[in-house]
């Protein structure tokens, strides 16, 4: 996210904050480590303190518009086999998924934010073992996924691909999403088939709350290069 991005206020509602926490690593007035630590003092004790399991995950509004937006992950998911949720906050996602799809999934996830990640193993105690705690940049998980599900705005944006990168060594398949993207726009795609990667897929829905944007996800697969 960026006070640059002319959509910024549509795609994320503290979109002011993010920018003034950009703006700061821009001027050089924090490091990336501070970067972090910002960004999880914004958002660890909002979700810590939502009404609900899908505000807690990041998602405001209702149940339904939860299943309508993040149900779309499982769009990119054609197989059985292990799945991780980077950025999986209190663990909404994972325990939907196994209603969002037929295949069996074996399910991880890993989050920055050690209270989140506490808050997870609490509402998924089945999980516990398959929670951690860690930076996405340089996480190692040492093993492989079929499946790993991200989002590009838990690194600052010249991360963007050593984050991307990294997963990538990590996952037959990379899920990009779900995000929101102004509907005449796919700048993050763009972004990705600029390093030479190749779209293995993709999905949208129309965001039934602002007209302008669309619902995005998109996958790559580990094989697939341009």
């Amino acid at each position: 996210m960026s006070a640059r991005d002319p959509h910024a206020h549509l795609k994320e509602r503290a979109w002011r904050e993010v920018a003034d926490i950009d703006a700061r690593l821009e001027r050089g007035e924090i490091d990336e480590d501070a970067w972090h630590d910002a960004m999880s003092a914004l958002v660890t004790p909002a979700y810590l303190s939502a009404a609900t399991p899908w505000e807690g995950s990041g998602k405001s509004g209702t149940s339904a518009d939860w299943e309508y937006s993040r149900s779309l992950i499982a769009h990119a998911i054609d197989r059985p086999g292990s799945f991780l949720d980077v950025g999986c906050a209190n663990g909404y996602m994972l325990e939907c998924l196994p209603r969002w799809t037929s295949h069996a999934l074996d399910l991880y996830g890993l989050d920055i934010s050690a209270p989140l990640v506490a808050r997870a193993r609490e509402r998924l105690p089945r999980l516990a073992d398959h929670l951690f705690v860690g930076n996405a940049l340089t996480w190692q998980s040492g093993r492989r996924f079929d499946f790993v599900r991200t989002n590009f705005d838990y690194v600052p944006a010249h991360r963007r691909r050593q984050l991307f990168d990294n997963l990538r060594s990590q996952a037959g398949r990379v899920i990009v999403g779900v995000f929101n993207e102004h509907f005449d726009e796919r700048q993050i795609e763009d972004m990705v088939r600029g390093w030479d990667y190749r779209l293995a897929g993709r999905s949208e829905r129309a965001n039934r709350h602002k007209p302008e944007m669309d619902y995005c996800v998109f996958w790559v697969d580990s094989e697939e290069r341009a």
